[in-house]
């Protein structure tokens, strides 16, 4: 694949994630108006399903313009229809290079002969390469502290695991195992370990440690992008939140037991400052922010005291999903590049270089060309 190609994919990328994260942004302040905004489940769903969609959608792009689809007009199609019909007061040539920003950026990355194309080169891969080796890092953290642990149970699919070496619990997996990695100081309190243990157990049920995993993936080609992390830290909030409300709804929880568990394993993180990476494709009881940060603690616990809506919302909450769905499928298509050579484009091209032709022949007094009606007029010098 041509260099210009991959760094395309590459822009659409992390255009598509800050459009998604501008999505979001928009839909959790238009739920917080309403009393869906407590509903963290549904809320964590919709994050889960535009995370996938958010990283297949270019290969979804690709598929459906190689079956034949079509190439729907783009962004910069729609920018050039509204120039020719007036609705954009701009000279032709300005509105030519603005819209060709992008081109000419990708032109001078893959061709490199600037100075500035090959600095930003080097930043890029050497901040993609950097996030991957502290991917790396982190997993093989997390197999070693896998492997200082013993097993105390199995249940299925699902081996528990004790840890000296861990204040916080946490859980995570391999291609077909899960784990759940336990504090050995909970075995003395029974209560805190059948209520942490529900805890991670239900972060299984939510898929959270794979979505934790498709993140961390896409670390390095997000690196430099705030949107990435804006998503990640609202994901890593609702996650927890809708794992807490679930627990709240099985029979026989105890509410207040609950929050004192938090707390108390929140005192033990504190004295025992031994964490995992933040990278590393787990989820953690409490996440670092928390343990170091009571308003956030104090969040979580409002969080599953708060009222939510009665009833079932399949609808409704469907309804929002398809209509993000096909606001980031339109906005991939959107932000592809321009086709082939259009009439709209050609009409362009001739009004820039007619615009040239009226500069030029301004600045030659011997020769006055008139670029609104198209004709031309040479008038000689007459010397005095």
């Amino acid at each position: 694949m041509k260099a210009d190609a991959l760094l395309n994919a590459y822009i659409d990328l992390n255009l598509l994630v800050l459009a998604g994260a501008l999505l979001w942004l928009a839909a959790r302040g238009l739920l917080q108006r309403t009393s869906f905004g407590t509903a963290y489940g549904p809320q964590l769903r919709l994050l889960n399903g535009m995370t996938v969609l958010l990283a297949a959608t270019p290969l979804l792009v690709l598929m459906l313009n190689t079956l034949g689809f079509g190439h729907p007009p783009t962004l910069s199609d729609v920018l050039v229809s509204q120039y020719l019909q007036g609705n954009v007061r701009m000279p032709a040539t300005q509105f030519e290079a603005l819209i060709g920003l992008r081109e000419d950026l990708v032109r001078d990355l893959s061709s490199g002969y600037s100075l500035w194309a090959r600095v930003a080169a080097v930043l890029l891969i050497s901040g993609a390469l950097g996030s991957a080796v502290l991917l790396g890092a982190a997993i093989l953290r997390l197999y070693r502290a896998l492997s200082s642990a013993y097993q105390w149970k199995r249940i299925g699919r699902v081996t528990l695991l004790l840890s000296d070496n861990t204040a916080v619990a946490y859980s995570t997996r391999s291609l077909f195992r899960l784990y759940v990695v336990l504090p050995t100081s909970l075995l003395d309190e029974p209560r805190d370990l059948r209520l942490t243990l529900a805890h991670e157990l239900q972060h299984f049920r939510q898929r959270d440690v794979e979505i934790a995993l498709l993140m961390e993936c896409l670390r390095p080609l997000l690196f430099w992008n705030p949107a990435f992390y804006l998503w990640r830290r609202d994901m890593r909030m609702v996650r927890e939140f809708a794992c807490d409300q679930a627990l709240s709804t099985s029979r026989g929880f105890d509410l207040r037991a609950y929050c004192e568990c938090l707390i108390r394993a929140t005192d033990r993180a504190r004295r025992t400052p031994v964490f995992l990476s933040p990278r590393s494709p787990s989820v953690a009881l409490l996440e670092r922010r928390e343990i170091h940060s009571a308003p956030l603690l104090a969040r979580r616990i409002i969080a599953v005291t708060e009222q939510r809506p009665s009833g079932h919302h399949g609808l409704l909450w469907g309804a929002v999903a398809a209509c993000i769905a096909c606001a980031v499928v339109s906005t991939a298509f959107l932000i592809q590049r321009p086709g082939d050579w259009s009439h709209d484009r050609l009409m362009l091209s001739t009004i820039v270089n007619l615009e040239r032709m009226a500069h030029r022949s301004a600045a030659q007094p011997s020769l006055s060309v008139s670029a609104l009606t198209g004709g031309f007029t040479t008038s000689a010098v007459v010397d005095n």
